[in-house]
């Protein structure tokens, strides 16, 4: 398989941003420089940070390492709707286990049933990616997680509450004392959440038996078939979804609409010439995430690559890459079926990974 090189953008100034996402910087600057007093690992991270075949190691930052107390931390709050604002949701109401931590609705309802604005991906592998939501805006998990926290469509709360919040609760003052030897802050709450999400690594599917365990058997004809299209340069799928995590982490604009409700990458630039353009997603667990485009626009694998096929709709910064497939009925059919080879059933049956 051909490796594709990030195309990374040039990381935009805070005097580019408008004031809702610089009040929100600065939030994550304050947090950024608390310091922590720091505790033994007492679990190796392999334990529970295991590694296929063919991926990179997963980097943790130096002011937040691995220890199985933080991971512990993070999952408990993952799972628990303290973190909203009216108890009723939590980070897995939108990124369920079941589905490699997606969500089956177009857009996930928010605190109060208010209505969300972008179909919620899924977090398989969210530790390996350079910078975080679609429009590309937050450089790490530390700092994404404040997104969801505020937002009124989604957590709509005040992180320095929560942790007052949690602050009272006897059990969480011992995880956090264990894990960060700190009672809980915003510092604790951020950190322990991304060292859970960090472990969520996703690549035991059909395909990596296939090819990086040479289990020969464990594709079908079809999805062979299908393979050597998505990887050719007939079709060129790979030049945007290659690498191991079948996304080069670009900002693209993939012919979905003509015109777009939302401004994408444009919203951080504020360039014109990055209007309507969004992350490429992971497409690794693709057959469990439906529906599918940022907006959710598609229900199903087919009705993608029907989209593909045809070349997409006319934009002014449409990709170069697109263009009209051609392919035969049979030849669509083959390409779904190898999408669905990405899907990986022991990382969303994994016990660990699921509320307990």
């Amino acid at each position: 398989m051909i490796h594709f090189k990030n195309q990374l953008e040039t990381t935009v100034s805070l005097v580019s941003l408008s004031k809702k996402w610089t009040g929100f910087l600065l939030l994550i600057i304050l947090i950024s420089c608390s310091k922590e007093k720091s505790i033994d690992q007492i679990v190796p991270k392999q334990e529970i940070i295991q590694i296929p075949q063919g991926f990179p190691e997963m980097e943790f930052p130096e002011d937040n390492k691995f220890s199985e107390e933080r991971w512990l931390l993070g999952k408990k709050l993952f799972f628990d709707p303290i973190l909203s604002i009216d108890g009723q949701i939590s980070c897995a109401t939108c990124h369920k286990p079941s589905l490699a931590f997606a969500d089956s609705n177009k857009f996930s309802d928010g605190v109060f049933a208010r209505p969300g604005t972008s179909n919620s991906p899924s977090l398989a592998n969210v530790g390996y990616h350079p910078y975080l939501l679609k429009e590309g805006g937050v450089p790490s998990l530390e700092m994404q997680v404040l997104v969801p926290i505020q937002e009124e469509n989604e957590l709509n709360h005040n992180i320095v509450d929560i942790a007052a919040e949690l602050d009272s609760i006897p059990e969480y003052v011992n995880m956090s004392l264990a894990a960060y030897n700190r009672r809980p802050d915003a510092f604790v709450i951020t950190r322990a959440l991304a060292t859970f999400q960090r472990s969520l690594i996703s690549g035991n599917s059909s395909y990596d038996k296939y090819f990086y365990q040479n289990k020969t058997s464990a594709l079908t004809a079809s999805q062979i078939k299908g393979m050597e299209l998505f990887f050719s340069a007939r079709t060129l799928c790979s030049s945007c979804h290659g690498g191991f995590n079948f996304t080069n982490y670009a900002f693209e604009n993939n012919g979905l609409d003509t015109i777009y409700e939302q401004e994408g990458r444009m919203r951080i630039t504020m360039l014109e010439k990055d209007r309507a353009l969004f992350k490429v997603p992971s497409l690794r667990n693709v057959g469990l995430s439906s529906p599918y485009m940022h907006n959710g626009k598609f229900t199903s694998l087919e009705e993608v690559v029907n989209h593909y096929n045809k070349g997409g709709e006319a934009h002014a910064n449409r990709s170069d890459l697109l263009h009209p497939l051609k392919l035969s009925g049979e030849e669509k059919k083959d390409l779904v079926q190898f999408l669905h080879s990405l899907t990986d059933l022991d990382f969303t049956t994994k016990e660990i990974f699921n509320q307990n």
